[in-house]
């Protein structure tokens, strides 16, 4: 194994991002993240805030000097700053572990939704720098439950649509420690990592789950697709909530079943989405 001198971690104040960071820092690993506003960022002990941002290439071009591994979560709607902001990277860094998608399938030549057409072009953009790389394809965040947050506190009920969809939810935590293994070890140099929990469960068993740990029943009500896409819009583009409901309508039939990936690159298995719900249960009591 091959330990960077210092990793630079791009979306540390995200989950995902936050995750790696604390790793890093709790590894005694020399971690540094890239910070729009540091006095405002709450980031973990031991992580040096360097202000800047991905689209200000000044910016990075400091925060990745004298840095040897990035781990990178890509924040912008659009992939065309990809191929200048590699070019930046590729001036100190060596390795790159990006946080993608399993919205992209290799088998097309053109990707046919918009989440997939996003992160395969910015994957296109590290192949071709010449650096180090892995990626990490994740299946659906346990994180994206928080959504129902609100309802649950207030009504103990979940409003969305398609509930006997199943999904393999993934703990950020399970994502941060194959991302951190990646940007220590070369040996997962040009590999993609498709990446799941440990078990398929439709949005009904979810809200089940999540109702058990909180100690009071909870209570599942189907609504359109129509007013779920309203919703979803309300953070999210238009293109990218309609990627969302198809996917979800997909997973009533042919859900994703677990994938042993988080075991064979840490040597542990994935965390079950009631250790998520139990990690997490604060915020839906």
């Amino acid at each position: 194994m091959t330990e960077p001198t210092r990793i630079l971690v791009i979306g540390a104040t995200g989950n995902i991002g936050g995750e790696v960071a604390a790793l890093l820092a709790r590894r005694d690993i020399p971690v540094r993240a890239l910070v729009r506003r540091p006095e405002a960022a709450r980031l973990p002990v031991g992580v040096e805030a360097a202000r800047g941002d991905l689209t200000d290439l000044a910016t990075l071009r400091a925060a990745s000097s004298g840095v040897d591994a990035v781990y990178l979560t890509w924040p912008l709607d659009s992939p065309e700053l990809a191929p200048a902001i590699m070019a930046v990277l590729s001036e100190s860094v060596r390795r790159v572990v990006l946080l993608s998608s399993l919205a992209v399938d290799d088998d097309l030549d053109e990707q046919d939704n918009a989440i997939g057409e996003l992160h395969a072009a910015v994957e296109a953009a590290v192949r071709r720098s010449g650096l180090e790389w892995t990626f990490l394809r994740p299946a659906e965040f346990a994180a994206n439950t928080l959504r129902w947050a609100d309802e649950i506190r207030g009504e103990s009920v979940v409003r969305d649509a398609f509930g006997e969809a199943a999904g393999t939810m993934i703990h950020e935590r399970d994502i941060a420690e194959v991302a951190v293994h990646a940007l220590r070890d070369p040996d997962h140099h040009g590999r993609v990592h498709v990446l799941t929990g440990t078990q398929a469960l439709t949005q009904i068993e979810q809200v089940h789950i999540l109702g058990d740990v909180i100690g009071r029943p909870l209570r599942w009500e189907e609504i359109s697709p129509e007013v779920t896409r309203e919703r979803l819009t309300t953070w999210l583009s238009e293109s990218f909530a309609d990627v969302m409901l198809a996917g979800r309508a997909t997973m009533v039939d042919e859900p994703l079943g677990p994938i042993a990936t988080v075991w064979d690159a840490v040597g542990t298995p994935a965390r079950s989405f009631r250790q998520w719900a139990i990690d997490h249960a604060d915020d839906f009591r």
